[in-house]
């Protein structure tokens, strides 16, 4: 008998009728004889409503007082799927009790709509396994050390689901979703794209990273962090079909680096759209500039990807980096109002209509060339490069956004990508 977690996204909760879906596929995997915590989202769309609700009477100022209540109405959306699932469950003839995220307690620190979590007590929700019952815990949600009801953020209850799996050493963390696995990019911009059979957690990491919207970041931090063995499938596939078929299907997501995935010099490409890019103008070329101003950015708790300083001219320079578009306009503020005097920069200034392009793969170690093959294609296309950032085991590129899906559709052609060894 295994432990398995369960993790369900919002479409897969979207209605009456999809709920009752999923608590038979979940009564199916029980009825074998597995121990079943099933982690959900909000129902699809949910969230949103509730924000939207709360932006109708929050003042528009997020201090840390309004961002715990935000926290305490979104967080509802989670405990009312873990209501209606553990009925469902129960209708099909299974024990079913549900958790919200305080009653386990899933404890995390006090970054409202940011936390992160910090330990997991498992004691309640084993006894319930023991007795034969079905575990339906809250995603998205914890509570920090004044029992303050968090969130994780946007995508947070793929992160529950893997930390509570890593929590319980569960035997694997199966994510359902609205597509069948890990694709070589987003089929709706390239229909030629191909389903990934299994992908390292690098390779997944860095995609996540970089925009792919399939598994939430953290979520793939945690799982390669305490090796939980990570399956993303659909929930779409008939509830009825065997549990062998089903642990087959979709994108396992391994630690093993195999000859058949050596094969692909690039695994996939990643887009992100929700950056924006800012530049410090005519800073003095000297030690601690850099630190000066991203400290600044970092105290105000924004995350800061792809930098880039420029060549020195008369001892000044300009500074660039990007920040999610979500916090560009506080990021702008922040360095108006006083950083950049301080610094006695010319000017600060922003685009918000520029777009990240990566390619990933871990066989790009041991392959010369592939940057030099993206750059190749993305100037044969008329594409111009604004800044650029790699690592081992990928390269990405800001580009201006109008380009974005015939960057992608060129490198997924350049690199053979719909006939990758990988693809299913």
């Amino acid at each position: 008998m295994a432990l398995i977690v369960h993790k369900y996204g919002g479409t897969s909760m979207g209605s009456p009728e999809r709920i009752r879906n999923v608590a038979k596929r979940v009564a199916k995997w029980a009825r074998a004889g597995h121990q079943m915590v099933v982690v959900p989202s909000a129902m699809s769309g949910e969230t949103n409503r509730l924000l939207s609700l709360a932006k109708e009477v929050a003042p528009s100022k997020h201090t840390d007082a309004v961002l715990r209540e935000l926290d305490m109405i979104a967080a509802t959306g989670e405990q009312v799927s873990v209501g209606l699932l553990s009925l469902a469950l129960q209708a099909e003839g299974m024990e079913a009790v549900s958790y919200a995220g305080w009653q386990v307690p899933i404890k995390t620190d006090s970054s409202y709509s940011k936390a992160r979590i910090q330990s997991i007590d498992d004691v309640r929700v084993r006894a319930d396994l023991e007795a034969g019952k079905v575990a339906i815990i809250t995603g998205f949600q914890g509570v920090d050390d004044q029992d303050n009801i968090t969130t994780l953020g946007r995508g947070g209850s793929d992160t529950s689901a893997v930390a509570v799996a890593a929590a319980m050493r569960a035997d694997e963390c199966l994510i359902y979703t609205d597509v069948d696995g890990v694709y070589t990019t987003d089929p709706r911009i390239v229909p030629e794209a191909r389903r990934m059979a299994r992908i390292s957690f690098e390779e997944m990491l860095e995609m996540a990273s970089l925009g792919s919207k399939v598994l939430q970041i953290r979520s793939v931090e945690f799982a390669g962090k305490y090796r939980v063995p990570l399956r993303v499938l659909s929930s779409f596939t008939p509830w009825d079909i065997s549990i062998d078929e089903e642990a087959r299907s979709g994108t396992l997501i391994t630690f093993e680096d195999d000859e058949k995935m050596e094969q692909a010099v690039v695994s996939g490409i990643a887009f992100n759209r929700d950056e924006a890019k800012i530049t410090v103008v005519g800073v003095p070329d000297k030690p601690g500039i850099a630190s000066r101003i991203l400290g600044a950015v970092a105290d105000a708790n924004i995350e800061v990807d792809v930098i880039l300083q420029n060549v020195s001219h008369g001892g000044k320079t300009d500074f660039s980096f990007t920040v999610h578009r979500n916090d560009y306009q506080k990021t702008l503020d922040l360095l108006k109002s006083g950083v950049v005097a301080s610094l006695e920069a010319a000017d600060v200034v922003g685009d918000t209509r520029i777009c990240k392009v990566s390619i990933v793969g871990i066989g790009m170690r041991s392959h010369a060339g592939v940057a030099s093959t993206m750059f190749r294609t993305l100037a044969d296309e008329g594409i111009n490069i604004q800044m650029i950032t790699t690592s081992e085991i990928k390269t990405s590129v800001v580009i201006d956004e109008k380009y974005m899906e015939l960057a992608v559709r060129a490198l997924h052609k350049a690199f053979a990508l719909d006939e990758s060894q990988t693809a299913v």
